[in-house]
């Protein structure tokens, strides 16, 4: 049950990544296409490897099942089976994910920067947090840092915060359309 609850919150992380991906594509376009493709981009193959996670957890309760109907007998290959299921999908969503989730987040933080959509400040904790991300990110792909380890969250937490605080701004503040036509021609809101 606990996979299955698992997997129900991924998939919904998933759509909301999407989802969200799709609402700032029209804005980061009005700025600047190259910049807002690659951002969409970035973010839908992010997406695309966080759905692929969804998948090995699924097969991880298929393992689950087939080993305990199977008893004793080959017990050794469920374990190295169930060890390859589970460190895939530790590289799916904390490689495969995240390494394009946060290159897309360093484009809309940097468009969201140029445009002046959202505060300075909250644009260059963006920029600075995805940057710290993909930092934790290329350590855990050296094997140079743990996925579990505080070097780990203590470099990712910068955009998690960020990314929360972005969430309540647009909650409670919202924006304009106009705005975001006043801003490109230089006018700061």
């Amino acid at each position: 049950m606990q996979v299955l609850i698992a997997t129900f919150f991924q998939a919904a992380m998933a759509a909301v990544y999407v989802v969200i991906t799709v609402l700032f594509y029209p804005i980061l376009k009005t700025y600047n296409k190259s910049l807002a493709v690659g951002y969409f981009g970035f973010r839908m193959i992010g997406a695309g490897f966080l759905f692929a996670g969804i998948g090995s957890l699924l097969l991880l309760l298929w393992l689950s099942q087939s080993s305990a109907a199977a008893g004793q007998a080959g017990l050794s290959y469920f374990e190295v089976m169930a060890e390859l299921l589970r460190q895939g999908r530790d590289m799916l969503n904390h490689i495969g994910m995240i390494l394009p989730w946060s290159i897309g987040g360093l484009i809309l933080y940097y468009c969201l920067y140029k445009i002046r959509l959202i505060s300075r400040w909250l644009s260059i904790w963006g920029i600075l947090g995805s940057t710290l991300t993909l930092l934790a990110t290329s350590l855990l792909m050296l094997n140079i840092i743990e996925l579990v380890s505080p070097v780990y969250f203590i470099l990712n937490a910068p955009i998690a915060f960020c990314e929360l605080v972005l969430a309540i701004f647009l909650i409670v503040r919202g924006f304009n359309p106009m705005d975001i036509k006043s801003n490109n021609n230089g006018d700061r809101i």
